[in-house]
């Protein structure tokens, strides 16, 4: 890679495009509504259940100019997910920027780990044991995300609620490996604590991306 566009990388011009599609938020607060996902490549937080490994190693993905990314997304939707891997590994500035100019809303999904960059319209923060978010990604939180893949990712869900703002939505979704063990806990902590929200991943129940 040349200095040239490490430097744009850098600057958040140019982003290392895992994949980008058009399809039907699965999780959380929005589940059920259309939107663009822009998926960048890069992440260390290196969760052992992640289901898109694929995207940890920047280096896979080719370097994008922002602007050509902004370009396709503008084309099917109104609002716009930014994902990953771990898309604060870089600066979201500009993307956020350019994305806003077109009209569109700009959510993102981050497990919060590294200082918040970009201008946010829903922040779905989704903590990892691994890395643990910096206090700007509790304060950003429009929705709190915990991953239940054993018993003690209770314990973990109700540290990080303490941490969030006031007014994030609090939602416990199952590892989808191990949905069928871990949902119906959820079912029964949720009922005996009303605060939280179940959130699926319902996007795979449907066969979409």
């Amino acid at each position: 890679m040349s200095e040239e566009i490490k430097q744009a990388v850098a600057r958040g011009e140019m982003l290392p495009l895992m994949e980008e599609f058009y399809t039907i938020q699965g999780e959380g607060f929005h589940t059920g509504t259309a939107a663009y996902f822009i998926r960048v490549g890069g992440c260390d937080v290196g969760c052992h259940w992640c289901d898109v490994k694929e995207s940890w190693d920047a280096n896979l993905h080719p370097p994008t100019a922002t602007s050509e990314i902004v370009a396709h997304a503008r084309q099917y939707a109104d609002t716009v997910v930014v994902t990953g891997g771990e898309p604060l590994t870089w600066d979201m500035s500009v993307l956020t920027s350019e994305l806003k100019s077109q009209g569109m809303r700009v959510h993102i999904e981050t497990s919060g780990a590294y200082p918040v960059t970009g201008n946010w319209d829903w922040f779905c923060l989704s903590p990892k044991k691994t890395k643990l978010p910096v206090d700007e990604a509790y304060d950003c939180a429009d929705e709190l995300k915990v991953i239940i893949h054993n018993k003690h990712d209770f314990i973990f869900a109700e540290q990080q609620a303490e941490k969030v703002n006031v007014n994030a939505i609090l939602f416990l979704q199952p590892e989808w490996s191990k949905r069928e063990e871990m949902t119906p806990l959820i079912v029964d902590y949720v009922m005996s604590n009303p605060k939280w929200r179940v959130s699926l991943q319902t996007h795979k129940y449907l066969n979409i991306p």
